[in-house]
């Protein structure tokens, strides 16, 4: 996912989104932990996806508590 993407979603989809994302990175960490994934360069991508996801929000909450001053 790129960050022109998440920009590009709403409030509730990047909240949806990063649930989602975080419950797939714990699945995928556990999965890894009891057999090897065929490509384990996803959980690192699935990790920064996470990230991306919480600066965007953490961008608009900013954004909205300089517009109520």
């Amino acid at each position: 996912m790129k960050s022109s993407e998440i920009k590009e979603l709403s409030i509730k989809e990047l909240e949806e989104r990063l649930e989602s994302e975080e419950t797939m990175l714990v699945r995928m960490r556990m999965n890894h932990a009891v057999s090897p994934l065929d490509n384990p360069n996803k959980i690192v991508e699935t990790r920064k996806n996470v990230a991306r996801l919480k600066t965007e929000m953490r961008t608009r909450q900013i954004q909205e508590q300089s517009e109520k001053k």
